[in-house]
């Protein structure tokens, strides 16, 4: 792992009461460098929608503020055009298959490269889950299968995106956080950020900090701790830390 990184990770594109991205946009104007223009969009997590359609809906959210936004589909060598990207951002959909397409075409190596020299990254939900080092606390169903769990492992840490500690009224399930204590339990040297609807994670070398209105749920063990904006991430296994996947 290297000091260089520049992530957000957001929990999703929508929280209650806003448009499509509308919450993100504040977020993002604090975290690209000036410098930053253009934005690479990768659209594989979406399957219900056409990657055409799903890249424009993004630009259009992209534009007010004065980004270009290119979808990787659309290029004849995807290694190439993240080379070249000023930035990534790998939006949300199912988990699975967006990280089957990454294995398909090859190109978890150059995210990791791009992002270890700089290069940053955006990503929510899915494209969240996939900056951890498995996908293993992805809420989404397995509709198709990639070469390996092991995803981009640009941290040190697991998220939970859409994060919530509700219990449904009648409903005999375990709750998220019932299973987040499992998995944490059956991968003990692993935390778990439960990060809710409308919050982010900007990491910035070693540093991590929580953006939103509300407190992140960190899993340790059998251990749940909260988290509220501005407090110390100092606890976990700072970003830059080997890790393995769990």
């Amino acid at each position: 792992m290297t000091s260089h990184r520049h992530l957000l990770l957001l929990s999703s594109s929508r929280t209650a009461g806003t448009r499509y991205l509308e919450h993100a946009h504040a977020y993002v104007r604090g975290f690209l460098p000036a410098r930053v223009r253009r934005l690479l969009f990768v659209a594989y997590a979406r399957v219900a929608r056409d990657y055409d359609e799903y890249t424009e809906r993004v630009r259009a959210n992209f534009a007010p503020l004065g980004y270009t936004l290119a979808g990787m589909h659309c290029s004849a060598d995807p290694a190439q055009a993240i080379a070249g990207a000023d930035a990534l951002v790998i939006g949300g959909g199912n988990t699975f298959h967006l990280l089957r397409e990454l294995y398909a075409h090859q190109l978890l190596g150059i995210i990791r490269e791009r992002v270890a020299a700089g290069m940053p990254y955006i990503g929510w939900s899915a494209g969240t889950n996939v900056a951890c080092p498995t996908i293993g606390t992805t809420n989404d169903m397995p509709v198709v299968w990639p070469e390996r769990r092991e995803a981009l492992n640009l941290l040190p840490f697991q998220i939970n995106p859409h994060y919530t500690d509700a219990r449904i009224p009648g409903h005999q399930g375990e709750t998220r956080a019932e299973r987040l204590q499992e998995f944490t339990r059956a991968n003990p040297d692993m935390p778990v950020v439960g990060l809710q609807e409308g919050s982010a994670l900007r990491i910035e070398g070693d540093d991590i900090q929580l953006l939103g209105p509300h407190a992140a749920h960190i899993f340790t063990g059998q251990n749940i701790r909260e988290v509220a904006a501005g407090e110390s991430f100092a606890f976990l296994p700072h970003p830059d830390a080997t890790s393995s996947a769990g």
